[in-house]
């Protein structure tokens, strides 16, 4: 079939509300691991994990780090309006507007819109005995957001001010407000690149002891950075899938993680995903290096990689294994002479998507109807029904709070 035809209704399951995690365990590597391993699937615990690998396989981890990306502000009349801040609008690189000093512009979504009667709304904290105001105007709207300038009066970067001023954006899920809890359990233990506004939750269980035992076995850790979008939360409402929009997510690597990668297939050990975003970055830079393993002659003029939504299941008659591809991506970062790979993806990994580079994934249970369990379908085939009944059966706890998988590529 067509994967644009797919009808996500196909990929839907009955998730009661009290399987839902509310609240992260007191700790991270305590919780259940369901292992799902040359078509069987068992239950172990996650501090265990590096029991299921073998010595030179390499985990891939995104360093990513969840921004307090929500505001709340109040109106003159005292209703409160809901800014979350989405993706930079101005300046448009993440490092760039959380340098910014005194102003900077976001695409945001907006709580009670409608009440936003004020040209601009104001709110104030104390820190360090000054005391900081933060103002907020719309700008324009785009379809379903709007552009949003904050200006503030102090010496703080975005960054200093968001943190002063923001709350955790927990999942809508999570029918709760943020806690203390959440500012540093919504937080990998590794997480560094600020700029998601959700939490690549898979790398929730690791911990310094997971860490410590994957070391000793030489399994590597690498690190990649893609800033997760509210778009994760988004469920799929279109009948087909062709109607969905994926939304765009940032990347960056390092040119050592390219090398790495291309000496772990070439000694034919396994490339393990850690969470969604990790293994749709891994498979995005394959397509980085299809797109210039088809240009090798005009690689000066390509300054910029993306993947499209589609472009995966594109049928080519210039094929190139993923072995290849890596190397034209290494080859093209040093005729760049860059160190860093960065790009856009908005890549749909669903069934019908042929795996080039991930092995296994590690992975929280997803929502019904979601584009992420698409990606473990298209992972374990028609045995994700399988996995999911099993989860549900022995009490395992859903969702970014609740416990882990690991898949294994059939």
């Amino acid at each position: 079939m067509n994967p644009q035809q797919i009808s996500i209704q196909n990929f839907t399951y009955e998730l009661p509300n009290d399987r839902i995690a509310q609240h992260p365990l007191p700790i991270r590597d305590e919780s259940k691991l369901l292992v799902y391993k040359n078509l069987e699937i068992s239950e172990s615990k996650f501090a265990e994990i590096d029991n299921l690998f073998e010595e030179n396989d390499c985990f891939i981890f995104n360093e990513t780090k969840v921004i307090q990306a929500r505001l709340i502000f109040e109106n003159t009349n005292g209703s409160k309006i809901e800014i979350f801040c989405l993706e930079p609008f101005e300046p448009k690189e993440i490092e760039q507007i959380f340098s910014s000093k005194n102003a900077c512009k976001w695409i945001c979504l907006i709580g009670n819109n409608k009440r936003w009667k004020d040209i601009e709304l104001k709110k104030n904290k104390l820190f360090n005995n000054e005391n900081i105001e933060l103002n907020a105007e719309r700008i324009s709207q785009k379809k379903d957001s709007f552009v949003v300038e904050f200006k503030w009066n102090s010496e703080l970067n975005f960054a200093e001010t968001i943190q002063l001023f923001g709350i955790i954006p927990l999942p809508p899920y999570l029918r709760r407000d943020a806690e203390k809890e959440d500012e540093s359990r919504y937080q990998t233990v590794y997480a560094k690149s600020k700029g998601s506004v959700a939490a690549p939750t898979a790398g929730l269980h690791f911990t310094e002891s997971v860490f410590t035992k994957l070391k000793r076995k030489n399994i590597s850790s690498e690190f990649v950075t893609l800033h997760v979008g509210a778009g994760t939360f988004m469920p799929v409402k279109s009948e087909t899938m062709q109607g969905h929009d994926m939304h765009e997510e940032k990347i960056s690597v390092h040119i050592s993680l390219i090398e790495k990668l291309l000496s772990v297939i070439e000694n034919k050990n396994k490339i393990v995903a850690v969470g969604t975003t990790s293994f749709r970055t891994i498979e995005s830079i394959y397509w980085f290096g299809f797109k210039l393993f088809q240009q090798k002659n005009n690689w000066k003029n390509i300054d910029e990689l993306n993947v499209e939504q589609w472009q995966p299941y594109e049928k080519n008659e210039l094929g190139c294994s993923a072995f290849e591809s890596l190397s034209t991506v290494l080859s093209w970062l040093k005729f760049k002479n860059k160190s860093i790979l960065k790009g856009s993806t908005k890549i749909i990994i669903m069934p019908g998507y042929d795996i080039k580079i991930i092995n296994a994934l590690v992975t929280n249970f997803h929502q019904p109807k979601s584009t992420l369990l698409l990606l473990v379908a298209a992972l374990c085939g028609e045995n994700w029904r399988d996995i999911y009944d099993f989860a549900l059966k022995n009490n395992f706890r859903f969702l970014s709070y609740g416990d882990s998988s690991v898949l294994f590529r059939n």
